[in-house]
């Protein structure tokens, strides 16, 4: 990233500064970082209603079963937006996760009812740079529905779903609903349509910064010895570099990505999601409904 912030004037950093920025480990980030970490993770609830309608046409699929090297195998999930009161209606964001380039999308939701669940999963689909090819869900009736199994049906893709109360066989997007999700928009509830249209107009900036310019490390080996489980990891990659390796991908997208990526300016896109942070929490806390949990409050400062 620091090339692109340097290339729009966004950064002026010594040699020195700059190779110690480029040669630090993610190890000592996380060991500098890991008390203000603490002060963040704050559990949400469970909405999954299990949709028993057509669970024994769907097979289930584990997370062992997802070593797909080819784009378009994806995990998808709901997260709920209800500030800690579970009554009535409110918004739910859909997060989409890619299993081998790990591409998020996210789409903010009025509630969970499944027409406005498979309209933003189209809305997802129109616009990845690859086909779906397969989709990996939990049991909840939002996903375990006949709309969704003839689509996938008619359209060839792959439907699976995970065991019940096992979140490991959707670790992939489980991980993008917090480090994505949660992280950006917090805990707080929002039900109406202005917060709804707010959550999009952020998640429009949130999926360009997340899929051009944070890179992540993919488990590629675990190997047990006795007690101990040594992990190995591949090289830190953003989701728009793993597409550009990948063969599956054509040309003309990689050229689309390609020219996509050098005219994003990250800071930017930084100001603007913190912008529209702001917002959404000023429109919160005009209904009186921020909380707080444990002495701090469920959102974490995005000001800072």
């Amino acid at each position: 990233m620091l090339p692109i912030l340097e290339k729009f004037h966004e950064i002026e950093i010594s040699e020195t500064v700059k190779e110690k920025l480029l040669t630090i480990s993610p190890a000592t980030i996380d060991r500098a970082l890991r008390k203000e970490k603490k002060k963040l993770v704050i559990k949400g609830r469970s909405y999954t209603k299990p949709g028993t309608l057509l669970k024994h046409n769907i097979p289930i699929r584990t997370f062992n079963d997802w070593d797909e090297d080819k784009p378009g195998y994806v995990e998808i999930d709901l997260v709920g937006h209800e500030g800690s009161n579970s009554s009535g209606d409110f918004c739910f964001t859909l997060t989409v996760t890619d299993i081998c380039s790990s591409w998020t999308e996210v789409r903010g939701l009025k509630n969970k009812a499944e027409k406005w669940t498979f309209l933003a999963l189209m809305d997802v689909k129109k616009n990845l740079p690859f086909d779906i090819l397969g989709i990996d869900s939990d049991n909840g009736s939002e996903f375990i529905n006949a709309h969704l199994y003839r689509y996938c049906k008619k359209h060839n893709i792959t439907f699976t779903r995970s065991r019940p109360y096992r979140k490991n066989d959707n670790c992939f997007v489980e991980q993008k609903n917090n480090s994505v999700v949660r992280r950006t928009v917090g805990y707080l509830r929002y039900d109406t349509d202005e917060e709804l249209a707010k959550l999009n107009e952020l998640y429009e900036n949130l999926n360009l910064s997340v899929n051009f310019f944070y890179p992540s490390m993919k488990l590629i080996e675990k190997m047990r010895k006795g007690s101990k489980v040594k992990k190995k990891y591949d090289v830190p990659r953003t989701p728009c570099q793993r597409l550009l390796e990948s063969e599956y991908i054509p040309e003309i997208t990689k050229a689309k990505l390609k020219d996509q990526f050098e005219s994003l300016n990250p800071a930017e896109l930084k100001r603007n999601i913190t912008r529209l942070q702001n917002q959404l929490i000023q429109i919160a806390s005009n209904k009186g409904k921020i909380s707080f949990q444990g002495g701090y409050s469920l959102l974490p400062d995005f000001t800072a």
